[in-house]
């Protein structure tokens, strides 16, 4: 009986709604990236005005953009392993994550770096002598080999692949005590709190010791942390229908809760920097993840339909992450020194990005069929 209950869990292809939230969420990584240009923080080039004011809207984004996203990497994981053995899925991963990730690399990125040594000086002549001589000398931020914001592909990769043999027993054996554990836990009122405490003692304990460098290699905070997201998102679809019936029922007690703790976090870490080590860490997590929860139950609940758009935009989403943020530095570049308002600026950066990559993507990548695995796009 516990096996038939577990198993009447949702079988499509897709689940449209984790597909739109995707979009969505790469959407908005598009304008974070453009915010990056006009905020004080550490990035490749900067606007000559910058805005304190801005840094709260994304300091609120930031706290759960890409958490979410693993989150629905895991759950995607779930669905792909229902119509793919382990190896299949392994290979699968390599072509779509570590084929763009070496692209990008060679071709993607170092526009980026030549742009960024142009500004501070570091390196004075054209992009072809730069290309030729010096783009692939030593590993950034000292040389300039990078993967910038592609970081996200080898971290995804990494736990695909050492997570492939777990999720591929738990796909085979859905009665196993995990997934029997949280079909029963997520139904409780409290059942979603289980996932807190790792994600807390990550917070508390390696995020200060590892700050965020997107490296792969001591990286240990991130490492932690997105695996645990990953693997929270994998688990919570084999939990079955009784995961996304809880977020559908509990979507605004979840979001409000995520919102009020992601406020207090902002507000208590800017205001006081004697805040208690272990309460302020606790608070991060209670924001972030009832924010990802009541994303998932507003998702669940008015999202998944499919449509020509959601279809087109799922197979685009890839190249668009890859594209976007060259795009937007060189288009940064080019009008950073402008004595234009900022609000002028920032409407060129995200129309040009959202405009060019969509360009290239339609009538280049979407076309030339040696060009889509290059960008994960399925043949």
């Amino acid at each position: 009986m516990e096996m038939a209950k577990i198993e009447t869990i949702e079988k499509p292809d897709r689940l449209h709604d984790l597909d739109w939230l995707r979009v969505l969420v790469f959407g908005l990584l598009i304008l974070y990236h453009v915010g990056m240009f006009f905020v004080p923080w550490d990035w490749h080039i900067k606007n000559n005005e910058l805005s304190g004011g801005l840094q709260y809207p994304m300091r609120f984004v930031n706290l759960w953009r890409l958490n979410i996203l693993f989150m629905i990497s895991g759950m995607g994981t779930w669905l792909a392993l229902g119509k793919r053995s382990g190896g299949q899925y392994a290979r699968e991963r390599l072509k779509r994550l570590l084929v763009p990730l070496v692209f990008g690399m060679l071709v993607i990125v170092p526009p980026q770096v030549y742009l960024e040594r142009l500004v501070c000086g570091d390196y004075q002549g054209s992009y072809l002598g730069f290309l030729i001589r010096d783009a692939f000398h030593g590993v950034y931020p000292e040389g300039n080999v990078s993967w910038h914001h592609l970081w996200f592909l080898p971290y995804l990769l990494l736990f695909s692949l050492v997570l492939a043999p777990v999720f591929v027993h738990m796909r085979r054996h859905p009665a196993n005590r995990w997934t029997k554990f949280l079909s029963k836990a997520v139904t409780h009122p409290t059942g979603m709190l289980i996932f807190i405490l790792p994600l807390w003692l990550t917070e508390a304990f390696l995020q200060p010791r590892f700050p965020s460098t997107h490296d792969l290699i001591g990286d240990w905070y991130n490492l932690v942390l997105y695996f645990l997201l990953f693997f929270s998102g994998f688990s919570l679809m084999a939990a079955g229908r009784a995961f996304r019936d809880s977020v559908r029922n509990k979507r605004r007690p979840y979001l409000l809760t995520g919102v009020l703790g992601i406020l207090a976090h902002i507000m208590l870490s800017s205001q006081f920097a004697g805040f208690p080590g272990l309460l302020l860490p606790l608070i991060r997590v209670v924001g972030y993840w009832f924010m990802i929860l009541g994303l998932f139950g507003y998702a669940a609940r008015y999202l998944n339909r499919e449509s020509g758009l959601i279809r087109y935009c799922n197979k685009a989403v890839y190249p668009f992450y890859i594209l976007h943020q060259t795009v937007t530095v060189v288009l940064g570049y080019r009008v950073m020194d402008k004595s234009w308002p900022m609000a002028w600026k920032g409407l060129i950066l995200i129309a040009g990005t959202f405009g060019i990559c969509w360009l290239l993507y339609e009538f280049l990548i979407r076309r030339i069929p040696l060009l889509r695995p290059l960008f994960g796009v399925k043949p």
